[in-house]
């Protein structure tokens, strides 16, 4: 009995032993945080550099043609869109191309790289009446976050000895919000 006495002492000692050396209590905090900053979409898309505003295709023409119209459109086949963060305001300029003042006609122009080339200009009215300038800006409401849709036009005037083959420009474009 008296073994059994000592190991029930040792055991209830080990008991309060453990009790003790979990009697303290910590508090504390975890801090979380996030930062959002303003950003866009260009026609679905998050980029910083080389976003795809779109394309101004005039189709296919003889090269004999008067003139022939286009609206910028995504590459979905929608008109361009930009989508930004709320309470952002943004601003869309539309820059020089590879061969501005190249051809009379035409504050732009489209070349075949052969030195030929088609005059043209983008318009913010589909009448075709209010050209955007090279450097142009077009300024759009507050953005509430929800995609709003900018459309844009263009016009190629036909002259005479244009040599048949494609035709192209770049434009630059930049966005700030």
């Amino acid at each position: 009995m008296k073994y059994r006495n000592i190991r029930v002492a040792l055991f209830a000692g080990g008991l309060l032993f453990a009790s003790m050396a979990q009697a303290g209590t910590v508090t504390g905090r975890i801090n979380s945080s996030l930062v959002l900053i303003s950003s866009c979409q260009v026609n679905g898309s998050t980029a910083s550099t080389n976003a795809n505003f779109g394309a101004l295709n005039f189709g296919t023409q003889t090269a004999l043609f008067t003139q022939a119209g286009a609206q910028v459109l995504a590459g979905g086949g929608g008109t361009m869109s930009i989508l930004c963060s709320s309470g952002a305001i943004p601003v869309l300029r539309i820059q020089a191309g590879s061969n501005d003042g190249q051809s009379s006609g035409g504050t732009r122009a489209l070349s075949n790289g052969a030195g030929s080339f088609v005059p043209y200009d983008i318009y913010t009215d589909s009448g075709l009446s209010n050209v955007l300038p090279i450097n142009g800006t077009i300024t759009l409401p507050t953005s509430t976050g929800a995609a709003q849709t900018i459309n844009l036009y263009g016009k190629a005037v036909g002259k005479a000895g244009l040599t048949p083959g494609t035709y192209t420009d770049s434009i630059l474009v930049e966005l700030s919000f």
